[in-house]
């Protein structure tokens, strides 16, 4: 495992660990967006990945390390909302691992089948809340590795390659907007982002319906915030309260974003329209805090990163529709 907060060489050394893997994703210009916010908009299409999300690269790094580490590892356990849950399942059958995956049960089906068709086995819990205590808690009796979707240090430096990859594509951007769950992509891409003095804006971009890091922001410390349904599942729940992420935000990230669930419909749907591209609600809210507006990126070369594709049929039909 790497040092408690990753750094721009651990990130380097997870890019060339997971290269022949994962793929190096397309950069693409969005002009109808440009035009919409008076900014240059680039979208990084992660949606294209083996599982269809970014989650493959900090899964895939993590577990590469701990076998490399640990060579008589036989299984893990971890929580997750549903992409890293599958993530995770992917590298474990790669690599040759049991993996037992707990998911809370407003999970999309399409994630939780996927998951268990990898050969890991799927828990379901009340909440995701309730998820990641019962998985913490199974690793600690069965003396195994429970491997965060976020907080984990290996799977931050691989959440980071994502920028990595942007910043070699386009020199020119000096903003960046991620989408904002536990935290562990922003805290990547923010490591990234400051390599050198660059001067970027770094933006998380967080469902108005789970405003944990808002929240934390403003009282200086993590605290429980109460979690409503939402389009972008997958960013959806309450951090761990010693979360590493928490202290990466608060000292590299620029602005936090709520984006509303009109928003991350909005982005969705535009996406499908104006690009073709199918998003999932978590790899949309990006688009849907640009939309939104008020964001101090005016006139710069903005990258957006679209997260995920994994959406259940009925809520395309839904979206696409209102």
């Amino acid at each position: 495992m790497t040092a408690a907060t990753p750094t721009i060489a651990d990130i380097e050394r997870a890019a060339h660990r997971i290269a022949d893997a994962v793929w190096h994703t397309p950069l693409l210009y969005s002009s109808w967006l440009s035009r919409a916010i008076d900014a240059h908009v680039w979208l990084k299409i992660e949606a294209v990945q083996p599982t269809g999300s970014y989650k493959v690269r900090g899964a895939l790094n993590a577990l590469t390390v701990l076998v490399e580490q640990q060579p008589n590892v036989r299984s893990i356990v971890t929580a997750s909302a549903g992409n890293h849950g599958l993530a995770v399942a992917w590298a474990a059958k790669r690599l040759g691992l049991d993996a037992r995956v707990f998911v809370p049960a407003t999970a999309p089906d399409v994630k939780k089948s996927a998951i268990a068709n990898l050969g890991a086995t799927v828990i379901e819990s009340p909440s995701y809340e309730a998820a990641e205590e019962r998985g913490q808690r199974e690793a600690v009796e069965r003396g195994t590795l429970y491997v965060s979707p976020y907080s984990h240090p290996d799977v931050i430096a691989g959440a980071g390659t994502v920028a990595l990859e942007m910043f070699a594509d386009e020199p020119a951007l000096d903003a960046v907007v991620v989408p904002l769950g536990g935290g562990g992509l922003l805290s990547g891409t923010a490591i990234v982002a400051r390599r050198g003095g660059r001067d970027v804006v770094v933006v998380g971009a967080e469902a108005e319906a789970s405003p944990v890091f808002t929240s934390a922001l403003a009282a200086g410390e993590v605290v429980t915030v109460n979690v409503e349904p939402t389009l972008a599942d997958g960013l959806a729940g309450n951090m761990e309260r010693d979360s590493r992420t928490f202290g990466i935000v608060r000292d590299l990230v620029d602005h936090v974003a709520l984006v509303a669930e009109s928003s991350i419909a909005l982005a969705m749907r535009e996406l499908m329209r104006r690009e073709r591209l199918i998003v999932e609600g978590s790899g949309a809210a990006g688009v849907g805090a640009l939309l939104q507006r008020g964001l101090p990126i005016s006139g710069r070369h903005v990258g957006v990163i679209l997260t995920g594709r994994n959406v259940d049929p009925e809520v395309i039909a839904s979206v696409s529709t209102r």
